[in-house]
C-alpha cells in the first residue's frame, strides 16, 4: 500500500506541480496586498484632517459632477479622520444612468467591492465601476481607481485563473483538487513504523548533505504544514467549483443565502422621499457609535430598504460585519443582524475568506499564512529532486550488475 500510495502521490505532484507552485507564490504575494496597496499610495487611501466633515449627501452630488453619467452604488465612512471616503460607481450600464442610478448597487460590500466581488465570484467577470477615493472635508476627488488596472489585479488573476479565464480556472481547481490528494497521500506516506522513525520524520538534520536535507524539507515541514494547507486548499475550492460550494453548504444542511430583505412601508408623504445618506449616517452611528467603518447601500426602489453594513470594533475579523435595513422613507431600523446572529452558511461564507486570505486573526495569522504560502511552493521541487534522486540510484543499481556481467573472467 506504501507503494501504491507514493506513486500517486508522484504522479499527482508531478501533473499539478507548477500550477500548484504559481498558486501558492502568487498567494504568498496576495497576503498582505491591502496593507502594501495603502503603504505606496497613501495620498489614496489618507488625508489630511481639516475642519467638519461635508455631509455625504454633499459628497455624493459633488462625485457625480465630477464624473458626468456615473451613480453612486455606495458609500463607505471610517471612524479614522484621516482616512479617505471611498464612494463605489455605479459605470458603464447600457444606456446611462437613470435618475437616481445610485440605489442600484449590490448590497453588503466592503473596502474595495470591485475587488470583494471578483474574489467572491466563481470566475473572471467584467470589470465594474472605479471607485473614488474623495477628501471627506473638501469633497475634492482625489483618484478615481480601479482595481482591474492595477498589478495586484494581474496577481490575483494568475492566482485565481492563470491568467487564461475559464480555461485557467478550471486547470486551477483540478490542480487545487489534486493538491488535496496530494496532502492526503503525504499524511499517509509520512506515518511511521516505529518510534525512531517518528523521531527522524519530525526534525530536519541540517548537518546532513544536501538530499537528506532535502528529503527533510519535503517530509518533516510537508507534516508539519499539511493540516493548514488542506484548510487553505479546501476553502480554495470553494471558488473553484460550484458543485463543491454547494455540497459543502448541503452535507452540513444549511445555506449560504441570506434571507430577504425587509420593505419600507409604503411613502406617507406625496413625493415619496428618501431618507439622505447623513439621515442613514446618524441612524447608524447611535446603534453602533464605535464601528470601523460604515457603508451605505440606497434603496434600488421605491420599496427597498435602505442598507447600511458596518465593521463593529469587537469583529472576529474583517468579514463578521453587522447590517441594518431602514425604512426608506422615516429611517426606522426595520431589522438587523450581527455576524453572530447569520444562519451557519451565511457564517461559513464569511469566515472562508479569511481564513484563505489568512486575516482571520489579523497580522499574526497573516505572517503565517505568508509562511505557509511560500514552504506550499517547494513542495513540488523538492518533491521533484527526490524522484530524481530515486531515478538516478535505482539506473546506477541496474548498470552495475550488468557491467560486471560483461567482464569476461581472466584465467590464470
Amino acid at each position: 500500500m506504501k507503494v501504491f500510495f507514493r506513486r500517486i502521490h508522484l504522479y499527482l505532484g508531478l501533473t499539478a506541480g507548477l500550477v500548484i507552485t504559481i498558486s501558492c507564490l502568487t498567494g504568498a504575494l496576495l497576503v498582505f496586498e491591502k496593507e502594501l496597496t495603502e503603504a505606496f499610495n497613501r495620498d489614496r487611501y489618507f488625508v489630511e484632517p481639516g475642519g467638519a466633515r461635508l455631509p455625504l449627501d454633499k459628497v455624493a452630488t459633488l462625485v457625480k459632477q465630477a464624473v458626468p453619467g456615473a451613480g453612486i452604488a455606495r458609500i463607505q465612512v471610517f471612524a479614522d479622520p484621516t482616512r479617505a471616503l471611498q464612494v463605489q460607481l455605479e459605470e458603464g450600464k447600457k444606456g446611462g444612468p437613470k435618475e437616481g442610478g445610485e440605489r442600484r448597487g449590490k448590497t453588503g460590500k466592503k473596502e474595495g467591492a470591485a475587488k470583494a466581488g471578483e474574489k467572491e465570484g466563481a470566475g473572471p467577470k467584467k470589470e465594474k465601476g472605479r471607485i473614488a477615493f474623495v477628501n471627506p472635508y473638501t469633497g475634492k476627488v482625489i483618484e478615481l481607481y480601479s482595481y482591474q488596472q492595477t498589478f495586484y489585479y494581474q496577481v490575483f488573476s494568475l492566482h485565481r485563473w492563470l491568467l487564461a479565464g475559464a480555461v485557467g480556472k478550471l486547470i486551477t481547481g483540478i490542480s487545487t483538487l489534486i493538491f488535496l490528494f496530494i496532502l492526503v497521500t503525504g499524511i499517509i506516506l509520512w506515518w511511521p513504523k516505529t518510534r525512531n522513525i517518528f523521531r527522524q520524520r519530525i526534525k530536519i538534520k541540517w548537518d546532513g548533505n544536501w538530499k537528506r536535507v532535502n528529503n527533510d524539507l519535503h517530509i518533516v515541514l510537508g507534516f508539519y504544514t499539511s493540516i493548514f494547507l488542506f484548510v487553505s486548499v479546501f476553502t480554495g475550492l470553494t471558488w473553484s467549483f460550484e458543485w463543491f460550494n454547494k455540497a459543502l453548504y448541503a452535507s452540513l444542511g444549511t445555506s449560504p443565502k441570506p434571507s430577504a430583505a425587509p420593505l419600507s412601508a409604503p411613502a406617507v408623504e406625496a413625493n415619496g422621499k428618501s431618507i439622505s445618506y447623513e439621515t442613514a449616517l446618524a441612524v447608524a452611528k447611535h446603534a453602533v457609535p464605535d464601528a470601523l467603518f460604515y457603508s451605505f447601500t440606497a434603496p434600488k426602489d421605491s420599496s427597498a430598504a435602505f442598507m447600511v453594513s458596518l465593521l463593529p470594533a469587537d469583529a472576529l475579523h474583517e468579514a463578521a460585519t453587522t447590517t441594518y435595513y431602514l425604512d426608506q422613507f422615516n429611517g426606522k431600523v426595520l431589522s438587523s443582524q450581527t455576524f453572530a446572529q447569520r444562519n451557519l452558511g451565511q457564517q461559513i461564507r464569511g469566515t472562508i475568506k479569511p481564513l484563505h486570505t489568512g486575516a482571520i486573526f489579523g497580522t499574526p495569522s497573516k505572517i503565517f499564512a505568508l509562511i505557509l504560502a511560500l514552504l506550499g511552493a517547494i513542495f513540488p521541487t523538492t518533491g521533484t529532486l527526490m524522484w530524481l534522486n530515486r531515478t538516478r540510484k535505482k539506473k546506477k543499481k541496474a548498470v552495475a550488475p550488468a557491467v560486471s556481467k560483461a567482464v569476461p573472467a581472466q584465467v590464470a
